[in-house]
């Protein structure tokens, strides 16, 4: 026994030590004390204690030692200095007196000689003046702070974020109102922690945030939300001095997978009518213009550059389309300071423009173009927290840091968008998939989804090379009565012409007399490419079908339209869709700039908006940065595109 003394020395040494650092305390339970009357007297909660001693729950036993939390609220005892008048002394003022000096002599202040002698608002003080000096009974109240206040339930707020704004859980929170109810109402009057206001947390829009589940730890967390310890303790550093406990609501990276309790609201936002900041805004622009290469001897041979240089013609149209939103940004009085730079389409260059230009105090940045210029760009911009809209197709390999916009929607997502249509339609009675040998993998993706479509491939020769090609009895085969939906997934004009005009011909009426059932065709791809627009494709074809897939952009009425008729009176030419979708995001990021605290708050505060060609519903990756979570769903009608309502 002797020989394990001193370790036991050692080890209650260590834990006293390991309390008094994380600010704990212990108890000892005398006779007739409760777990309540414990905690009334540390300025806890009873869960706050059973959080530490589980055992109390069962029995709480005499002489045991309880471990005591450190107090949410503090126990200090405010003292409030009471001053009381009773009565004044009349006082003749001498040479040289002076107010401070008076109010010095006599323990009053300035103002209250003055408000006792209102001439002196006007006059300065003088030899001779007759004064009343107000004279105070001075006494110090000492006040107890009590360990809850109340509060009063703000619109749309729910437990978990009352529970978070105080560093409580859930169950306390209920715990602390019995008869809330299992759905606040907005002006309920609910008891809190008396915590002070500096000390309340706010609901970071950015992120989302979890309720912690009974039996979770940090393991299971790790498994659900892909986050470390350290990494949960770094956004909510009350899990260093109190530990995970059940109800406990956690901030956590917001991401659409995550279980997290708030969510989007899909309603459009017209930002035009949330303007609240008119300050000027600083944005920069970064495009591939490579003038560095233009010919600038003659216009033709200016025009022959533009030409020969895609670059430099993309860089152009696009940023016509900025202009053009500038100009119609200032007609709401919106104030912008831009900086446009010439990337050359090399990293170097984007380096040297980087260091030579302060960027810290940039709002957002629209560009580069190009994937490698882009990463430098916003890598190094990382550190000032600087928006970087990514305007180019995603490229795997794009890095999406914290600080990264990627304002184009993904093609996993126009996918998706077009397979969730298929299957959210109930009154389809069979499913097709066409395809070429170069997209079988695409056929077999769309077969996993629906496990009864069934597949046809374009026929092939002798020598097993695709003919691009499919016949009548090929598809007639395998249509049944009803609606039929056909996926077709190719990139070649000529097999789209030929499954097309198949298709449009197999379409069938019902006919009671010869005892025909209607055959009706739907027309979907995952993938809407050139080939659905080359010359040898049938447009009729294509509305008797009701073609259908997802886009970036909708097409709009250009009768009308107040940015193509300014766009043609600066232009002279209809804007292309890329001068639309410099419009589009220019538009979109100042507007979020003014209508928010930044961009990162607009994306909950805005949601989902929408301009002429493109629409904009940013969503954070768990670890990353904000990709665009929509796209349109449209379809061919009487040989019009339109938009499909869900």
């Amino acid at each position: 026994m002797n020989k394990f003394f001193p370790v036991l020395c050692l080890l209650l040494l260590f834990s006293f030590s390991t309390l008094q650092a994380q600010n704990y305390s212990t108890h000892k339970v005398r006779e007739g004390e409760t777990i309540e009357s414990i905690a009334k007297r540390y300025h806890v909660t009873p869960s706050d204690i059973y959080g530490l001693n589980p055992d109390a729950k069962k029995e709480l036993r005499i002489n045991s030692v309880l471990i005591i939390p450190k107090p949410k609220v503090s126990n200090t005892p405010k003292i409030t200095v009471v001053r009381e008048l009773e009565g004044f002394k009349k006082h003749r003022t001498k040479k040289k007196q002076t107010l401070y000096g008076l109010s010095q002599q006599y323990n009053v202040t300035i103002e209250e000689i003055k408000k006792h002698n209102k001439f002196l608002y006007a006059e300065p003080l003088r030899k001779g003046d007759k004064l009343q000096i107000p004279i105070f009974k001075v006494t110090e109240v000492e006040e107890v702070n009590e360990l809850t206040k109340t509060y009063t339930v703000l619109p749309k707020e729910g437990k978990w974020g009352i529970a978070y704004k105080f560093g409580i859980t859930v169950e306390e929170l209920e715990e602390l109102n019995p008869e809330m109810g299992a759905v606040l109402q907005e002006g309920q009057i609910l008891n809190v922690p008396n915590i002070g206001d500096e000390e309340e947390k706010v609901i970071d829009e950015r992120y989302s945030y979890y309720k912690v589940l009974p039996k979770e730890g940090f393991y299971r967390l790790k498994i659900k939300l892909d986050l470390e310890q350290e990494e949960l303790e770094a956004l909510n550093p009350i899990l260093k001095e109190g530990g995970l406990k059940a109800g406990m609501v956690l901030k956590i990276p917001y991401d659409s997978l995550a279980d997290g309790l708030s969510g989007l609201d899909s309603k459009k936002v017209n930002l035009i009518d949330s303007i609240t900041d008119f300050n000027t805004k600083h944005i920069a622009i970064m495009l591939p213009f490579r003038l560095n290469r233009v010919d600038f001897d003659s216009k033709p041979d200016t025009k022959k550059s533009i030409e020969k240089d895609p670059y430099l013609n993309a860089s152009l149209d696009f940023y016509s389309g900025v202009l053009t939103a500038i100009d119609s940004l200032k007609t709401l009085g919106i104030s912008l300071n831009v900086d446009v730079y010439d990337t050359k389409k090399e990293v170097s260059e984007v380096k040297d423009i980087i260091d030579e230009n302060d960027f810290e105090n940039i709002d957002a940045v629209i560009g580069p173009l190009m994937p490698d210029n882009f990463d430098e760009v916003a890598s190094e911009l990382r550190k000032y927290n600087t928006p970087v809209m990514f305007i180019s197709p995603i490229n795997s390999n794009l890095k999406l840091y914290e600080n990264v916009f990627q304002s184009r929607p993904s093609q996993d997502l126009l996918k998706k968008k077009i397979v969730n249509f298929v299957k959210a339609d109930t009154l389809v009675d069979n499913i097709i998939i066409i395809s070429d040998t170069k997209n079988k993998k695409v056929s077999n993706d769309i077969k996993h989804e629906f496990n009864r479509a069934k597949q046809i491939f374009s026929r092939k020769d002798k020598e097993d090379v695709d003919k691009y090609f499919v016949s009548r009895d090929d598809i007639q085969e395998e249509l049944k009565p009803g609606k039929n939906i056909v996926f077709l997934e190719t990139q070649d004009a000529g097999f789209v012409s030929n499954v097309t005009s198949v298709l449009a011909a197999l379409i069938q009426e019902e006919n009671k007399e010869e005892e025909k059932e209607a055959i009706d065709i739907v027309l979907v791809t995952t993938n809407n490419n050139a080939a659905f627009e080359g010359d040898a494709v049938d447009y009729t074809h294509l509305s008797d079908l009701q073609f259908h897939f997802a886009t970036m952009s909708r097409t709009y009425n250009e009768n009308n339209n107040p940015f193509v008729k300014k766009y043609k009176q600066i232009y002279n030419i209809t804007p292309s869709s890329r001068a639309v979708k410099g419009f589009d995001l220019t538009m979109d990021v100042v507007l979020r700039l003014v209508s928010s605290e930044d961009l990162y708050m607009s994306v909950t505060e805005a949601p989902l908006t929408e301009y002429i060609e493109n629409k904009f519903a940013y969503k954070k990756k768990l670890f990353g940065g904000y990709y665009n979570d929509t796209v349109y769903l449209v379809k061919y009608d009487d040989l019009t595109i339109v938009e499909v309502k869900q």
